[in-house]
């Protein structure tokens, strides 16, 4: 393949991320990630490893037992793993979850969100670019997950991370993409580095037009996870992808305000009926 993605100095010949949550079974996961043709998975600590803990002792161990069936689906995968700090709302938290994520799946790339707001789980800038700094300096190789805001997309450059990850909208919402300004402003000025568009992609029409509109890749989950065949949708998303990615390489048409024959009239032969 020579239109590979490149992150962090390794290729990948998908463009599409996937996670691990929210699929009605351990297996349905292991089958939807393999139809998406995904090359790197997220997960979370905290559900991988943590899945008792509430609730009655039955209760506790059913959901442990899961827990350790999807893990033991995502070694047999062989996927690169994309540990992520869901749920850390300062960059303390994020950065103490990171460790303990390296120590125990044997990676140092890394999903980092540090949460602003409960409601919309907007990332917090300052969090995000403090955890970021100390990470990239403690080795990980940290894939941001922020807002469509230029400037915090600079600062975390600046605070040396090699990927960007932008959402499209918020976490679980299926808007797609919601500020188009926003993200192709962010795609002109920002060439160095791959982006990637993180949260809100709903269907396989909005993962097409972020690669349509020269983003690297798309991550998502729960638009996989939660329809009502994810197997197939996984595949949807797949191929929709690869389209998107065909499209951006082979350049799209501009955008008229006016109509344009497709077939011209000029220097055509006109026939007419002599009465």
């Amino acid at each position: 393949m020579t239109d590979q993605l490149s992150l962090y100095g390794k290729t990948f010949d998908s463009r599409l991320l996937i996670g691990s949550a929210l699929y009605p079974s351990p297996a349905i996961m292991h089958e939807a990630v393999q139809a998406s043709g995904a090359e790197i998975i997220t997960l979370s600590l905290r559900r991988q490893m943590f899945g008792g803990g509430s609730g009655s002792d039955v209760q506790g161990s059913a959901e442990q037992r899961e827990a350790n069936e999807i893990w033991t689906y995502i070694q047999q995968m062989g996927l690169q793993l994309l540990p992520n700090t869901a749920g850390c709302k300062s960059a303390k938290e994020a950065i103490t979850l990171a460790e303990m994520s390296r120590e125990i799946f044997k990676t140092d790339w890394l999903k980092l969100e540090v949460i602003g707001d409960d409601y919309n789980l907007q990332p917090d800038p300052y969090g995000l670019i403090e955890a970021a700094a100390e990470l990239i300096k403690r080795g990980f190789k940290v894939l941001p997950y922020c807002t469509d805001d230029l400037v915090v997309c600079q600062k975390l450059l600046d605070a040396g991370c090699e990927v960007l990850m932008p959402w499209g909208a918020p976490i679980g919402t299926g808007q797609g993409l919601l500020n188009k300004y926003n993200l192709s402003s962010i795609r002109e000025r920002i060439t160095q580095v791959p982006l990637i568009i993180d949260a809100g992609i709903g269907a396989p029409s909005q993962a097409a037009e972020a690669l349509e509109m020269g983003f690297d890749a798309v991550l998502l989950n729960t638009a996989v996870a939660k329809a009502q065949e994810p197997v197939m949708m996984a595949k949807a998303f797949k191929t929709a992808v690869e389209a998107g990615r065909l499209a951006h390489n082979a350049g799209l048409m501009l955008k008229r305000q006016t109509a344009k024959p497709s077939t011209p009239t000029v220097g055509m032969p006109f026939w007419h009926q002599d009465k």
